[in-house]
């Protein structure tokens, strides 16, 4: 498979089994519905790309929700204009962000640091601003760019009488619909994220690990890094891309919202709360910042006045009271919590946390007094 080891076919083929089965195992927690499972993919993409950037390369940028908000737009457009078909959509949204990602990347890669990342961050809030009352004519201001009747869909209406109702996104006469729009999602997730295996484990992600831990020292061996950090942004811009193209695919609408600093700044959060660096950990991030969104933001006081019913007179409302401050329109202050517990105990987020329990299962008794002795501990043979 492509030169991979043993292990990374495993890591592969785990992964593979873990996003395919999702309705299965999901179906205890509540998530196992289409729109959310859809939602879980399309971010999965989406942080696997920046995690190229961030996790492999050091660079954080603010600001990758551009490219998500150009990727969308870039979809809708061809849906407008040409077919409803997923496959030019998606292939166009991609293309057109890395075109984005190469002109903010030359810019913006001049500096690293802190200046890096407020370049990333001034030139999404420029693209912001102009989708939401500059470019208008392009794309629709405040109201968001969506699908009309009167769209003319060159491509389909070549082949087909234009109907009577709004048509629906689909794979060569396929809806992108329900489980379908899932799997089709989820398809996708698992070819970028075997992609990025192979970059990460590549001569080029070599590259790209030696610049994170010592750019300057690189630099000064004559090593010209400016290429690679330009490949790494623009690799992940088009990543960022293919998400958006992926909204507009499940939704075939695009707002200037997806733009806005808040967004790029949950890219963030759901890198480092999984793991920045690892392949797993931003992936589970992304899924544990939108379940939040959508499953606790859902519980209202009679949900949980029905949860706490077992209680005892008088201990009911107590309990609500303080429960409701953490659910609902309070579920920010949960996943706030949880992230500070994440980067206070586990620096290196839950992979590192799930790094741990797995150091502990691999301890083996020593045969002398009985006492557990990890391996690292074993004398080499």
């Amino acid at each position: 498979m492509f030169f991979m080891n043993r292990r990374d076919i495993l890591v592969f083929a785990g992964f593979t089994i873990l996003v395919l089965t999702m309705p299965i195992w999901l179906t205890p927690t509540g998530a196992a519905y289409p729109a959310l499972m859809q939602t879980f993919a399309i971010y999965g993409i989406m942080v696997i790309g920046f995690n190229i950037l961030f996790g492999l390369t050091g660079y954080l940028s603010f600001g990758h929700a551009a490219f998500l908000g150009v990727g969308s737009y870039t979809a809708v457009w061809s849906f407008k204009l040409l077919t409803m078909n997923a496959i030019p959509a998606l292939l166009f949204a991609v293309l057109l962000s890395g075109v984005f990602a190469v002109v903010i990347g030359y810019v913006s890669l001049r500096r690293s640091g802190i200046y890096f990342s407020i370049l990333t961050l001034a030139f999404a809030q420029m693209c912001y601003s102009l989708a939401y009352s500059v470019l208008t004519p392009i794309t629709n201001g405040e109201t968001s760019l969506q699908l009309t009747l009167q769209d003319p869909r060159v491509i389909d209406l070549a082949f087909t009488e234009r109907g009577s109702g709004l048509p629906v996104p689909n794979l060569f006469g396929l809806p992108m619909t329900g489980l379908t729009g899932f799997y089709f999602c989820a398809v996708i997730l698992v070819l970028a994220f075997f992609l990025a295996q192979r970059i990460t484990n590549s001569p080029f992600g070599m590259t790209l690990k030696g610049i994170k831990s010592n750019q300057n020292r690189m630099d000064y061996t004559g090593f010209n890094t400016r290429p690679y950090t330009l490949a790494a942004f623009v690799i992940s811009g088009m990543y960022a891309g293919l998400a958006g193209g992926l909204l507009a695919v499940t939704d075939p609408l695009a707002g200037a919202e997806r733009m806005q600093w808040t967004a790029s700044g949950e890219i963030v959060l759901m890198t480092i709360l999984g793991g920045a660096g690892t392949l797993f950990g931003p992936v589970i991030g992304a899924w544990l910042v939108k379940y939040a969104e959508n499953i606790f933001s859902a519980f209202n006081e009679s949900v949980l006045h029905n949860f706490f019913s077992f209680l005892p007179d008088g201990m009911e409302e107590p309990f609500v009271w303080v429960a409701a401050l953490f659910v609902g329109e309070g579920w920010h202050l949960t996943l706030g919590l949880l992230f500070m517990i994440v980067v206070i105990f586990l620096p290196g987020g839950i992979m590192e946390g799930v790094r741990r329990i797995g150091t502990l299962f691999r301890r083996r008794p020593d045969t002398s007094d009985g006492s557990a002795v990890s391996a690292k501990q074993q004398p080499a043979e």
